[in-house]
């Protein structure tokens, strides 16, 4: 390790107190920067409208987001472990504040695919803050470390609708990206000034990472199942997110409204601590099953009563609880696998998270399209019950 340049070892030895700004800094960070995977959702019609494409385009669009999310966990964020992290994140938030200003000047429809995945690929800054936060404290108190972070995510994901649907409402969904595009720069100014220089303690090459991937894949079947468990239920949470604005539209509704579903959604965040400390006492796959029965009966509750404002926050009180409980009973199994791979794992596992989010946006904008409303209600449940299926099989 390079003493000169490390400067987080002595927080970590001196105590979360002493680190408690900076593991707030980098929830901020968390939870600004995965927002911009999600602000275009309230805004699907708004934007579908003003580039005069159909839902399934703008969709393609959303999945392009996240299949670029993806590809940025799997590319970008292992670069963590062979450079300086600090600066590493400072480029990353400063891109990722170039690709909102394109996505807000998009011309076309082409334009704005193109600078959708570019703006994912960006935005993996949350995947990047996790292990710096893990960095800057003793070995006990890493998993607290883990949990005010993983808060600031969650609180970015939910309430980034909210903000873009109350902002697009009076600015337009352009200008709402470039506000992003401005917060952003900030973000990365606070975060240079603020955080210090994390250097890895045991760099490895990038390629050397990558190529390893493969074989933690081949190598874990335990990790396997859960991911394609993550996928299936992550899948369900963007059938429903990628195609609400649209349903809102039909029933006579804007954009704001869409987005103050987001902080009906907050649910999740209350769901994490008690997860965690359910954990302990009952089998992880056990609350796995119970979180997406919970995503049925929400698509259940969309389906029958999808004209009422009052059944959606129903259903999206159950919806994010029930994908919430799901993620973190999937990340105690996970995390519980190898410790030398846990980077790598995370990696996997959070790559086949958002692959799933990507199909599922793709899927229900060409549901909505021929079946409606009742068919989103209908896929948002099939991917769900898909999701217990590995979680039949005799557990290895």
């Amino acid at each position: 390790m390079d003493s000169r340049a490390d400067l987080a070892a002595p927080l970590a030895r001196a105590g979360s107190t002493h680190a408690r700004p900076a593991l707030l800094l980098l929830a901020v960070i968390a939870g600004v920067s995965v927002a911009n995977l999600y602000y275009a959702q309230p805004l699907a019609a708004m934007m579908a409208g003003s580039l005069r494409v159909g839902a399934s385009a703008l969709g393609l669009a959303l999945m392009l987001c996240q299949a670029g999310y993806a590809l940025g966990m799997l590319l970008l964020v292992p670069l963590g472990d062979g450079r300086e992290r600090r600066g590493l994140m400072l480029i990353t938030a400063l891109g990722a504040s170039a690709t909102l200003l394109l996505v807000a000047a998009a011309p076309n429809f082409p334009a704005l695919a193109l600078s959708s995945l570019l703006l994912g690929f960006a935005s993996c800054l949350p995947q990047m803050a996790l292990p710096f936060a893990v960095g800057l404290v003793p070995i006990a108190e890493r998993g607290r470390a883990i949990g005010l972070v993983m808060g600031g995510l969650l609180t970015g994901i939910l309430l980034s609708r909210t903000a873009s649907g109350a902002l697009a409402a009076l600015v337009g969904w352009r200008a709402t990206f470039a506000c992003a595009a401005g917060l952003m720069v900030a973000l990365a100014l606070t975060l240079r000034a603020a955080l210090p220089r994390q250097e890895p303690e045991q760099p490895l090459p990038w390629a050397t990472i990558v190529r390893s991937l493969g074989g933690v894949v081949r190598g874990q079947p335990v990790l396997r199942r859960q991911s394609l468990v993550g996928a299936f239920g992550f899948a369900s949470f963007s059938v429903f997110w990628s195609t609400l604005s649209f349903h809102l539209e039909r029933l006579g509704h804007g954009s704001s409204t869409a987005g103050m579903f987001g902080v009906v959604g907050l649910t999740g965040i209350v769901v994490a601590p008690i997860v965690g400390r359910l954990s302990g006492r009952v089998p992880p796959a056990r609350i796995n099953a119970v979180g997406l029965l919970a995503v049925m009966l929400a698509f259940a509750v969309f389906g029958a009563a999808g004209a009422s404002l009052l059944a959606i926050g129903l259903g999206v009180v159950l919806l994010d609880a029930g994908v919430q409980a799901s993620h973190l009973a999937n990340q105690t199994i996970i995390f519980g696998l190898n410790p030398a791979l846990r980077n790598r794992i995370n990696a996997v596992y959070m790559v086949a998270y958002f692959v799933g989010g990507a199909i599922g946006t793709i899927s229900a904008a060409a549901a909505w399209e021929r079946w409606g409303w009742t068919g989103v209600s209908a896929l948002g449940a099939a991917f769900a019950a898909a999701g217990l299926l590995p979680l039949a099989r005799r557990q290895p």
